[in-house]
């Protein structure tokens, strides 16, 4: 029995695919195929696979359907979380969508889910991605001040909804975790954040995160030790499709 996790599938069975880096990145092409292969090689019915947001480019549940049936026929227990480009997915809607989908699929918010003797908590998470300003060298020399302080706010209330999970878990006895988000833990510009303290106060053990996909954003984020807990980063075109497998 393994875990493992992935993220930014962004299928789109019934949807327009407008991503320029899905049309036109050699990593992209035939992708959905890649990673179901890959899952059937390395992941067991007893194995728990947690998908780390942007499963869809559907707008709305209709459209989304045969996304989530092509996960729901992946091996293994599924566990999904929110991505920012997940229109068909409303927070407040969650409990909806568990009672439409379970147990073939788990929509993971506000709650945790258990692997062994750990808790799995999540959320979308967020953070500030600009604008930036430039010098002619390309370094940052300043950025939208304005909508820094919106991010703020939307960062606030990840951070309140993954208390939330942590919460809930630690209430009912739990006390090693593994944290999931969508979004990076911290931007370009922080060695620390809202998401790397909370990680650090309850003590989880690994961090996982997407949505840094396109070689050029790899390596925005936090990757391996740091404080005393594992970051990865798990964007499917990062891994190049293969599931990383996050326990034994």
């Amino acid at each position: 029995m393994s875990l493992y996790a992935i993220g930014d599938l962004h299928l789109h069975f019934q949807s327009e695919l407008k991503a320029r880096s899905q049309l036109k990145d050699r990593v992209w092409r035939n992708h959905e195929e890649k990673f179901r292969k890959n899952c059937e090689k390395m992941i067991s019915g007893d194995d728990t696979l947690v998908l780390v947001g942007d499963h869809s480019w559907g707008k709305n549940l209709e459209q989304c359907e045969q996304d989530l049936e092509y996960i729901r026929d992946l091996p293994g227990r599924k566990i999904l979380t929110r991505g920012n480009h997940d229109m068909f997915w409303d927070a407040k809607k969650t409990n909806r969508l568990n009672e439409l989908f379970r147990p073939n699929l788990t929509f993971l918010q506000d709650s945790y889910e258990t692997y062994r003797d750990y808790a799995l908590v999540g959320t979308k998470g967020y953070i500030f991605e600009g604008p930036y300003y430039l010098n002619r060298y390309g370094q940052i020399i300043g950025w939208d001040e304005e909508a820094a302080e919106k991010a703020k706010k939307l960062v606030s209330r990840e951070l309140g909804r993954l208390r939330t999970s942590f919460e809930l878990a630690k209430a009912d006895g739990y006390r090693r975790f593994i944290m999931f988000l969508h979004y990076p833990p911290t931007n370009i510009l922080e060695e620390r954040s809202g998401y790397t303290d909370m990680a650090e106060e309850y003590g989880a053990e690994q961090v996982i995160y997407a949505h840094s996909h396109g070689e050029s954003r790899f390596y925005d984020s936090i990757h391996g030790e740091y404080r005393g807990r594992r970051y990865s980063l798990v964007s499917g075109d990062f891994l190049k499709w293969k599931p990383m497998k996050v326990l034994d």
